[in-house]
């Protein structure tokens, strides 16, 4: 588990391609958390996920070191990951063979 260097988001596994903002990030900060650096390219909601590297679509995105959905568009790193840019893949079984 690894906390941005302002305090503001946190990476929970080491392999995780998001972190999660612990309070609202605005437009144009940059979080730095040491091996991995990013500009923010969007105001982020409390809560939510940024994109801590380029994420191609259909590429699984990891939180807990779990995957927790896939991209459904090339997403930037610093960019806001949310519903608008992630296919939920939990609870289908059509893909549960996918996530392996």
């Amino acid at each position: 588990m690894s906390l941005s260097t302002d305090r503001a988001a946190l990476r929970l596994k080491d392999e995780d391609n998001v972190a999660v903002c612990l309070r609202a990030v605005a437009l144009g900060t940059e979080l730095d958390f040491g091996a991995a650096r990013v500009r923010v390219s969007a105001d982020i909601p409390t809560g939510h996920k940024i994109a801590l590297r380029k994420i191609g679509t259909g590429e699984f995105i990891l939180k807990y070191g779990q995957t927790i959905g896939k991209a459904s568009l090339p997403i930037a790193a610093g960019a806001h990951v949310h519903v608008h840019n992630v296919e939920s893949i939990r609870g289908r079984g059509d893909l549960a063979e996918d996530a392996t």
